[in-house]
């Protein structure tokens, strides 16, 4: 199982106390709707990673990373954190998220309002698609692809036409939820990165409603001091057998397993 290797830090270590001052600041104050989860291993990630999208499929993790002249989609050694690169951008486009969907790798750019396809197994470039929006992050729900443009707006695609189908608002106690970023389906779930904060906010797909959130500050702070030039938290990959979900941030040092208490096992 992809979650099986060895890590580089214990999480003892992830748990220190760290003396510096968080670099991103809390969305909320309150601890209202916070999902509890349990931290199970560290493993490394590349410091040079500006990490914009996360995945696992078929048992291999998938990231694509952003900032002009060196955009990639790689194939990544969860033990290593080396990648196997099989596509970089052209230096004009800027890589956001990617989504993988019956066998097809889905990419977004960000200004570009240009996606790209390609074959899961080669990375042969099946295609490109343009859209109306920013491209930020990207997940799917077997049935749509799932979009976000950085706005409080949820984008359902059609995975034929790729025209959006259905927008949905993301909204908590009536107020719009905005900055909605990287994205994984969980278990029926949107869950999404919000940009600046260390929040993963779970989203009801039908309703807008946000239903929880993940507070990652005692992760984040514990991974910056080990790369100073380390940027906010994104990237979220789940691992449906092992109920183990993957995150990371831009630039991190690491990528860090957790998983939501109500799944976790019974420490021995």
């Amino acid at each position: 199982m992809i979650f099986r290797t060895l890590s580089i830090f214990t999480v003892f270590a992830l748990l220190i106390v760290v003396s510096c001052s968080p670099k991103q600041e809390k969305a909320h104050q309150s601890d209202y709707n916070l999902i509890p989860y349990v931290i199970y291993r560290t493993f490394p990630h590349d410091t040079k990673a500006f990490t914009q999208g996360l995945v696992v499929a078929n048992g291999k993790l998938i990231e694509s990373t952003g900032q002009y002249g060196s955009s990639w989609v790689a194939e990544v050694n969860i033990g290593s954190g080396v990648q196997d690169k099989k596509v970089i951008l052209d230096k004009k486009y800027f890589g956001e998220g990617i989504t993988v969907l019956h066998n097809k790798v889905y990419q977004l750019t960000w200004k570009n309002k240009t996606g790209f396809i390609y074959d899961f197994r080669t990375y042969e470039k099946l295609g490109e698609f343009t859209y109306e929006h920013e491209g930020w992050g990207i997940t799917h729900n077997d049935e749509n692809l799932i979009v976000s443009d950085g706005s409080d707006k949820l984008y359902f695609w059609d995975t034929v036409s790729l025209q959006t189908v259905k927008t949905l608002q993301v909204k908590e106690n009536g107020r719009p939820v905005s900055q909605l970023n990287e994205l994984e389906f969980i278990e029926g779930f949107i869950y999404a990165n919000q940009w600046q904060t260390n929040y993963i906010i779970k989203i009801h797909p039908e309703t807008g409603e946000v239903a929880g959130r993940l507070d990652l500050t005692k992760v984040a702070e514990a991974v910056y001091p080990g790369n100073p030039n380390a940027d906010v938290l994104n990237g979220i990959a789940y691992e449906p057998k092992s109920k183990m979900i993957l995150v990371t941030g831009k630039l991190w040092p690491a990528m860090v397993a957790i998983k939501l208490k109500e799944d976790a096992e019974p420490v021995q």
